[in-house]
């Protein structure tokens, strides 16, 4: 009987043990639970999906000649993009220069954006026919915080939006790569349509 009541004691005892160790653990890994869930409310992820984001407080005009540019910001990430109304600008501010000192050329694939770093390469689509094209950051704009990005005459001229002044876009940030591959891409699109425009019609009989 004496045997039998030490094993039972034994038993309660490394029962209790058990218990100890089991909450010690949870209580760390709720602990620790908490503290990465603070530190995340602390510093949100920024994934950035937005129609009109904040301006920058020192804005460009679309030349990049009134003030300083703004600063580089966090959205240059994979998986950035944005959604809003896109502008166009030409002859009147060809051969000035741009946010990154270049000339502006209207002829050229390039925009204006508020906050993407300089020399970024951003996939353009109009949303109403769903042409896309690749265009490179060079300059800071578009003045009106209703619109997201202002593009090169040329760029507006092939998404077919050019008549109509302001159009529904999407833009994507992407990377060299897929840069170099998507020009390749388009050049054979614009080949092909112009083909197709140039390509004389059957007559009526």
């Amino acid at each position: 009987m004496r045997i039998l009541s030490e094993n039972t004691s034994l038993n309660v005892h490394a029962t209790s043990v058990v218990r100890r160790v089991v909450s010690i653990a949870v209580g760390l890994f709720l602990g620790l639970t908490l503290s990465l869930t603070s530190v995340q409310a602390d510093h949100p992820v920024s994934s950035v999906v937005s129609e009109n984001p904040t301006p920058a407080q020192h804005l460009l005009t679309p030349m990049g000649n009134s003030v300083a540019p703004a600063p580089v910001s966090p959205e240059k990430q994979h998986g950035w993009h944005q959604i809003g109304l896109a502008s166009w600008y030409g002859a009147q501010f060809q051969g000035r220069e741009t946010a990154n000192g270049e000339t502006f050329n209207m002829n050229d694939l390039t925009c204006a954006h508020r906050s993407l770093p300089l020399n970024t390469w951003v996939k353009v689509t109009n949303l109403r026919t769903r042409k896309w094209i690749v265009v490179r950051v060079n300059d800071r704009g578009p003045v009106p915080e209703t619109r997201i990005v202002d593009l090169s005459s040329e760029a507006a001229h092939m998404l077919r939006m050019r008549s109509r002044g302001v159009t529904r876009v999407r833009l994507d940030v992407i990377d060299m790569p897929q840069a170099v591959e998507m020009a390749r891409l388009q050049k054979l699109r614009v080949a092909r349509e112009e083909a197709a425009e140039a390509a004389p019609t059957d007559p009526v009989n």
